[in-house]
């Protein structure tokens, strides 16, 4: 049975349709999705691998068509035709990939836009919730101001967000809680409530990665980045430094807990609680009121000065 190539060709349109928008949306690739901007991204990563499949396809079955087709027959001793350049073809194979990146730039930047990305105010916002400071220069608040910021918080959300500073240093995440004043190594976040992080690094460059939650921001020595996200499934996520930040930067990793309101409640109270006991007990004195010994001796016990050499000393001093 002879059947028309149009035919043929429109039968393999459909399949490789077919297996590529399948294989886009079932490749397993990603983690579980735990926040509200998660889908943004799974979107134009599944979007991405539809047509990363589908070219696939097409080249590979292009290749193994080419290789069976013109196959050299056997006894046929003679070369191949002499073809040099097809211009339409050139054409077609240079202005598919030009499209497709441009298609792919529009999308990411609209992504990219909508979780805050290219929020002028980001930076302003992360430190509204801070006490005023005197000696410092103001600004204009009416000025756009680009940040190093990502994940605000969709238009219509007027939920006041929980405030956690973030600082990372090698190789450990610490977390504090603005409101609570609470310090810990993992972080703790109530289930559908905005979480505002404002993040920066106490020695060198890392990078703050939440796989199952599709963000990421640098944090930058002197300069403070900004997430905002919101969990939407509780349960224990990793918190993974993605920067290459010295020798033990495969371990610097930590916990994120998502927590249900009560549960989350009775964490802050328990922890209020607790760092509340093991606050310090200390008095300040003047160091007027100090001998010229009590205000040495600390300095002398650190260079390892005991008081047998001291008494040396001053058995030899005239």
């Amino acid at each position: 049975m002879n059947i028309p190539s149009n035919i043929l060709t429109l039968i393999a349109g459909i399949v490789l349709t077919a297996v590529s928008l399948w294989y886009g949306q079932n490749h397993g690739l990603m983690p579980v999705a735990a926040s509200a901007e998660a889908a943004q991204v799974d979107g134009i990563f599944n979007f991405m691998m539809t047509i990363a499949c589908g070219l696939f396809l097409i080249v590979q079955g292009v290749l193994i068509f080419v290789v069976i087709k013109f196959r050299r027959r056997e006894g046929d001793t003679t070369d191949g035709p002499p073809l040099e350049g097809n211009i339409p073809l050139e054409i077609v194979w240079t202005a598919i990939p030009t499209i497709i990146v441009f298609i792919l730039a529009i999308y990411s930047f609209e992504v990219y836009n909508t979780m805050g990305g290219l929020d002028p105010m980001a930076s302003m916002a992360s430190h509204q919730h801070k006490e005023p400071q005197h000696n410092l220069v103001a600004f204009d608040t009416n000025q756009s101001q680009l940040s190093l910021g990502i994940g605000t918080p969709p238009e219509g959300n007027h939920e006041t967000p929980i405030y956690v500073e973030v600082n990372g240093i090698q190789y450990a995440w610490i977390f504090t809680y603005t409101d609570s004043g609470i310090v810990g190594g993992d972080l703790h976040v109530p289930v559908g409530h905005p979480i505002h992080l404002n993040i920066k690094a106490g020695d060198v460059i890392h990078a703050f990665w939440l796989p199952e939650f599709r963000i990421k921001q640098d944090a930058i020595p002197g300069r403070d980045a900004t997430l905002t996200f919101t969990p939407t499934r509780i349960g224990e996520y990793p918190v993974i430094c993605a920067e290459l930040c010295g020798a033990y930067h495969g371990g610097m990793k930590t916990v994120l807990h998502v927590l249900s309101d009560e549960d989350y409640q009775q964490w802050v109270q328990d922890n209020t609680i607790a760092q509340g006991e093991l606050e310090p007990k200390t008095m300040a004195i003047h160091t007027s009121e100090m001998s010229d010994g009590e205000y040495l001796a600390p300095y002398a016990q650190e260079m390892g000065v005991n008081p047998e050499i001291i008494a040396q000393l001053k058995a030899i001093q005239p």
